[in-house]
């Protein structure tokens, strides 16, 4: 089927052509569009590309905060001097996703909108508190992105409303940022299980604060304040870790699918607590 594509080169000019095409499919990068309309899952009337938009991908460094716009591609991302040094978790999450072709085209509004459980930006995102920045022609609302994704493939986000960025609040509490995924290959793989983790470690090697966020292991990000509670003022060591570890499998909740087990996974999601021994005093991550 032939089918309109529109770039439109503002975001007025994006909010008219909701107006005359309703129906029409919004997309930046295309990754998971493209292969949903190769596949037959949709088939809309038109599409309107955002990779014309300029506000749509900037980085800025707003002092207490970094704005990502939503269209920022993933290289973009990793090419940032300011999420390289303040938010290292996210820019090893990007790393890890697709390839090189893939971080080329794909956008971090994308990643969002998408909501996959395994998203690899997501559970970094959710430790760092990031807020998405909603926008349609009736003006804009933000929202902690915990709250905005609801499920598998299920956002707050309304009719002709768009993700136009990601706010992320600096952190200063956390020296050690840490993200790792299992998959079924080397690379290029979906995560079959991912952590991504922030703590605060004294010198005697004592864990002050923790976050800890899991992906693929629920219906969204999960997070689990018992395994956080478990850490927290203990020593950063196997014993501590493994203790901790017990309590993960027990608190996530996966799903058997072609990937894997709910069982492999709770078995996965507390070994990768046990990673976190990188970060030990005195030794290299």
């Amino acid at each position: 089927m032939s089918r309109a594509v529109f770039l439109p080169g503002t975001l007025e000019a994006l909010w008219d052509l909701h107006e005359q095409y309703p129906e029409a499919a919004v997309y930046a990068g295309g990754t998971d569009l493209l292969v949903r309309l190769r596949d037959g899952v949709m088939d809309p009337a038109a599409l309107i590309c955002l990779e014309r938009i300029p506000e749509l991908r900037g980085i800025a460094d707003q002092n207490g905060s970094v704005r990502i716009g939503a269209g920022a591609a993933h290289e973009t991302l990793l090419e940032s001097a300011v999420l390289s040094r303040e938010f290292p978790v996210l820019c090893q999450a990007v790393k890890m996703l697709g390839s090189p072709p893939i971080r080329h085209m794909g956008t971090i509004g994308g990643n969002i909108v998408t909501a996959s459980p395994a998203g690899d930006t997501l559970a970094p995102l959710y430790l760092l508190e990031a807020e998405v920045e909603l926008g349609s022609a009736g003006g804009r609302r933000r929202m902690k992105l915990a709250e905005f994704i609801t499920g598998p493939g299920k956002t707050r986000l309304e009719r002709h409303e768009i993700v136009t960025a990601v706010i992320i609040p600096k952190i200063t509490l956390f020296g050690i940022q840490h993200y790792e995924k299992v998959g079924l290959r080397n690379a290029l793989a979906c995560a079959v299980a991912s952590l991504a983790a922030l703590l605060s470690v004294s010198d005697a090697g004592m864990i002050r604060k923790v976050r800890l966020a899991w992906g693929s292991v629920g219906p969204t990000v999960m997070r689990s304040p018992e395994v956080e509670v478990a850490l927290a003022g203990k020593p950063l060591n196997r014993e501590t870790l493994e203790q901790a570890a017990a309590i993960a499998c027990k608190t996530v909740a996966p799903i058997d699918d072609i990937r894997a087990t709910a069982a492999y996974r709770r078995r996965v999601a507390g070994n990768l607590l046990l990673r976190l021994l990188l970060y030990r005093p005195g030794e290299a991550p």
